[in-house]
């Protein structure tokens, strides 16, 4: 995160206040946006920790549908004039912006990669190989559909024997599930993991040539209501143009299919020379049994209609997977 600090504001100034979530994670996060907003207007920020849907439920996100289930709640307090401000991962905004509310930045992405934490710190294939050695499948954890769809595929390809499994969790309980023995290995966010200084046990990046990851994932949004327009142009200090872009392609993707959060669809929006953006999108069904990608390549003008620019191209592309089939693989579509 970057930008100039404002001119210093004046003595005793009231603290600002960042509504979060309370896991570690949403903490870390939201920690490192609050000192850079004091960094930049010299006045304190408070986190003010409130419990979402998503965080008390423990049914499976797909089953609750994953969408806005860790947000309703930030909003509703931004709305309420309960906070001024919140921080989310990207990754689980909605698509349909908010009456009232601004996403007033979107700093710098973090890796945008999967990780796999497993067993003796095996990567994949030695993890699939040592226990196919055994006579057993390896069995990974995870949360996703998405990544439940490329990991199968990935088995089916190879002919290897594996298991996925559906899980959910904190970072510390989904590991757990490895260190206690219960799983061979789970799927973990590299950012989720770097931001809590847990990179030292990941045992594998998995790149996006394996697995794309979720739309905006290893991004974070920054959003206040939109009447408070002074709040809104200070934290806009904390806005990376290109990631900005990047995201808004790929949840432009994400809004054509009517997709959730928690549907087996993921997007990667990648900068090449001379400003052209690359748009990779993949649909599947988590079985594994059916995955369609395809890609997408566009020039992009880094100026006030970048943004549109960027979705002109996640809406194509989602045009073409809709085309190919797609809208069968994800079942149920979010409306």
């Amino acid at each position: 995160m970057n930008g100039q600090p404002l001119t210093e504001q004046a003595p005793g100034a009231p603290a600002l206040r960042l509504g979060t979530r309370r896991s570690a994670l949403a903490m870390a996060q939201s920690g490192m946006v609050a000192r850079e907003v004091t960094r930049l207007t010299g006045r304190p920020v408070e986190l003010v920790e409130i419990t979402t849907y998503g965080d008390t439920s423990r049914e499976a996100l797909a089953q609750i549908g994953g969408t806005g289930v860790f947000v309703s709640a930030l909003r509703d307090a931004l709305l309420e004039g309960r906070i001024d401000f919140a921080v989310h991962s990207l990754k689980d905004l909605p698509t349909a912006a908010p009456e009232g509310l601004v996403l007033a930045a979107v700093p710098e992405r973090e890796d945008v990669r999967d990780a796999l934490v497993a067993a003796e710190g095996l990567n994949l294939d030695e993890l699939v190989e040592k226990l196919a050695g055994a006579g057993r499948p390896a069995r990974i954890g995870t949360g996703s559909p998405r990544r439940m769809a490329q990991l199968n595929a990935w088995a089916i390809a190879r002919g290897a024997q594996l298991e996925t499994v559906a899980i959910r969790g904190n970072v510390d309980t989904r590991i757990g599930y490895v260190t206690g023995g219960e799983l061979d290995a789970v799927v973990l966010a590299t950012a989720g993991l770097n931001r809590l200084g847990r990179s030292a046990e990941i045992s594998q990046h998995l790149d996006p040539e394996l697995m794309i990851p979720a739309p905006g994932q290893g991004a974070l949004a920054i959003e206040c209501t939109a009447a408070d327009t002074e709040l809104a142009a200070a934290l806009a200090l904390l806005d990376h143009a290109p990631t900005r872009v990047a995201v808004a392609a790929e949840r432009a993707l994400l809004a054509t299919l009517e997709a959730g959060c928690s549907a087996p669809v993921a997007a990667l929006a990648t900068w090449g020379q001379e400003n052209e953006l690359r748009l990779d999108g993949v649909v599947g069904n988590p079985d594994g049994t059916a995955l369609l990608k395809m890609s997408a390549n566009g020039p992009i003008v880094l100026d006030e209609t970048a943004e549109q620019q960027a979705r002109a191209l996640g809406h194509a592309l989602a045009a073409r997977l809709l085309d190919g089939g797609a809208a069968a693989l994800m079942g149920e579509r979010a409306r």
